[in-house]
């Protein structure tokens, strides 16, 4: 059975010999830290389980620590000395990599890069060791994945203890915004006070769905480090009535550290957060659909009635003129989750019309593109489509002559070329636009390249 969760920060800087004074700032924090190891050292938990955003992360795979056991130390912060071991809960891992998969979720025991306790693992470790000992553990990481597969690997997790005689313990390690202070390690950003706010008020009151209402944007620019960690936990307790009390909250040096505790105190189905945020992603996909123009509403038949038949679509008869009296490149994107899923262009025209470029490269985004899975049918629902049609492009000479939001660009060396389009999330300088467009195209900065910009029309 699970006897507690709890959520903390993992600040080196905690620990005595690495803080040398400095942990003093943020006093409340470690007096939490120390409630929350003697309540553990109370319940006396068989396993622990800790999900850190700083094991061994994919993209897409969550990865769970092999073998017997491992250690740690806080030699890169300078205190080599202050070291621990811990053993592993074998047959909770095993079972957790078999049901994961049963569920559809990518997860398990492959690519270990490296065996040692991360620090996002110790911190919590470290003052839990000082009341309680002779638990086993078990070392989660996130991914990028996305949050509502987080959510659902942690349900995973709690199938597994609750068909289970031993007691456990979740601990998710996890700093908040790292963006609160203008002399912070990422300065000072408004998203990241907001996240803060909003995340405390959510531990408050134990009110998971909001930790699966955050846009990934947002995050990014908030400078989050522990909502997935976080969302796991939520999915642990699934279901579940909860006592939820926040210990503390304290950002001195720039990064926002919450501890908070959660007790269950029964069985609740209107806590089945995964089905809420699922009838709320429904309902927004819905207005989406509903309002898609004409060149959108051909990608997605495109891809549908391909899937469905596993044959390309024909061209429908009643379609703009616009459509069908045009030549032009064109990409289409997939996102689902707010995750790409999937994105293939031409970088020209390469069929008789805008329409037949579509219903050709709606078909490649979905099964072609080599950094994904090819789509399955029932992830059809849950995809958002953009068309971009290219103008004709012209030569540059200069990044000054780039705008992100207006125009993308095309570099070219030798038959190499890689195209990146305008108004990209994350893309905020046209050296960057340029830098990302060269590793497309496998071209070294230091080759003569060639520029191309152009512009595109989207069509969401």
């Amino acid at each position: 059975m699970l006897v507690g969760s709890f959520i903390v920060p993992h600040p080196p800087l905690i620990i005595p010999d690495v803080g040398k004074g400095q942990e003093r700032e943020i006093q409340k924090t470690i007096d939490a830290y120390k409630g929350i190891a003697r309540r553990i050292s109370q319940l006396k938990p068989d396993t622990i389980i800790v999900s850190s955003p700083h094991s061994i992360m994919y993209s897409d795979y969550l990865h769970i620590s092999p073998g017997r056991a491992a250690r740690g130390d806080f030699g890169s912060f300078g205190v080599p000395e202050v070291k621990m071991t811990a053993e592993y809960d074998e047959p909770f891992v095993n079972k957790l990599s078999k049901l994961a998969g049963e569920r559809g979720i990518y997860a398990g025991i492959l690519g270990e890069k490296k065996k040692f306790l991360d620090h996002g693992t110790m911190v919590p470790l470290y003052f839990v060791n000082q009341f309680y000992q002779g638990y086993k553990l078990v070392r989660l990481s996130i991914s990028g994945l996305s949050p509502i597969t987080h959510y659902r690997y942690g349900k995973c997790i709690a199938e597994i203890i609750n068909n289970s005689t031993k007691k456990y313990v979740y601990i998710a390690s996890g700093d908040l915004s790292h963006r609160l202070k203008e002399y912070g390690p990422y300065g000072l950003t408004w998203e990241g006070v907001k996240f803060d706010q909003e995340i405390t008020q959510a531990f408050k009151k134990g009110d998971f769905l909001e930790f699966l209402k955050f846009s990934e944007s947002f995050c990014e620019k908030a400078g989050e480090c522990g909502l997935r960690s976080f969302i796991i936990m939520a999915g642990v307790l699934d279901g579940k009535a909860v006592k939820s009390e926040l210990l503390s909250y304290e950002g001195p040096f720039g990064v926002g550290y919450g501890v908070a505790a959660f007790t269950v105190t029964g069985e609740d189905k209107n806590r089945c957060f995964d089905k809420k945020m699922d009838e709320i992603m429904k309902k927004e996909l819905t207005e989406i659909k509903n309002k898609e123009d004409p060149y959108v509403k051909l990608a997605r038949e495109s891809l549908e009635y391909y899937l469905k038949n596993r044959r390309q679509m024909k061209r429908p008869d009643d379609l703009l003129p616009e459509l069908l009296g045009r030549k032009a490149g064109v990409f289409v994107s997939l996102k689902k989750e707010g995750h790409l899923r999937g994105c293939i262009g031409t970088t020209g025209p390469t069929t008789d019309c805008i329409a037949d470029e579509i219903i050709q490269n709606a078909v490649s985004a979905g099964t072609k593109d080599y950094r994904f899975e090819p789509v399955r049918r029932e992830e059809l629902p849950w995809l958002v489509y953009d068309v971009d049609v290219l103008n004709e492009s012209e030569p540059i000479s200069s990044l000054h002559d780039l705008d992100v939001k207006r125009y993308g660009v095309i570099v070219s060396y030798q038959g190499r070329r890689g195209l990146l389009l305008p108004n990209l999330e994350g893309v905020d300088t046209p050296k960057q636009q340029v830098s990302i467009a060269l590793k497309k195209g496998n071209i070294s900065p230091e080759e003569p390249y060639k520029m191309e910009r152009f512009e595109v029309v989207r069509h969401l």
